[in-house]
């Protein structure tokens, strides 16, 4: 029997706007045809939606889970990256702001997932790192919080969706699912309060939109 480690789990994030005028084609699109899409490709675990509750620069939040960040250098996950349906490019090309993230997450605690769900960015550099991660390790201790883990950005697997968005960023994204609203931004502000500010973004808070997986 092999006593190599398992391998992190894989996520895509992507966090977004989209103009008002388009909004109800964006979801359409996302129910019907690009969630169910992903989730085809081999290494796939789940697909989650969600929508901020808060005053929110990027209200719409997507993450798919995968077995490792290998998936993404497969030939399936290249093959439907390059080969998108008319009806994607149009979505892509009316999202605002976009943050595409692909990477490990090199913190994940509770299989539970949480109705609501509350996150911020940490600036790679930040030498309080092995604080934070230990900070989600315990916050699932915490009545409410069901889940925590941490996105560790692949800058190179990261590409943006389209030539006018920014690129990727060396960074993290530490995310805290709880069965209440509520429960899930304070523990998330918690914990955030104790980087300084210039290493540490807002906290936005979110609630599960669909599920797609296992």
């Amino acid at each position: 029997m092999s006593s190599a480690p398992l391998a992190s789990a894989g996520q895509l994030s992507i966090w977004t706007d989209v103009d008002p005028e388009h909004e109800l084609d964006f979801n359409r699109w996302y129910d019907r045809e690009h969630m169910q899409e992903r989730m085809s490709i081999p290494g796939f675990r789940t697909g989650r939606r969600f929508r901020s509750i808060v005053s929110c620069p990027r209200p719409y939040l997507a993450l798919y889970d995968t077995d490792s960040v290998q998936i993404f250098r497969s030939n399936a996950y290249r093959q439907a990256f390059a080969k998108q349906t008319d009806w994607s490019q149009r979505s892509f090309g009316r999202m605002r702001d976009t943050q595409r993230r692909v990477g490990e997450l090199t913190v994940e605690v509770g299989r539970v997932e949480g109705g609501a769900l509350a996150l911020f960015v940490i600036k790679d550099d930040s030498p309080m790192l092995d604080h934070i991660k230990a900070g989600l390790q315990a916050v699932v201790s915490r009545d409410h919080i069901v889940r925590a883990s941490l996105l560790c950005t692949d800058v190179a697997l990261s590409a943006p969706l389209s030539a006018t968005a920014a690129p990727a960023q060396a960074d993290r994204v530490a995310m805290i699912e709880a069965t209440d609203a509520a429960s899930a931004f304070d523990a998330a502000s918690s914990l955030a309060s104790q980087l300084p500010a210039e290493q540490v973004g807002s906290v936005f808070v979110f609630q599960m939109m669909m599920r797609l997986g296992n």
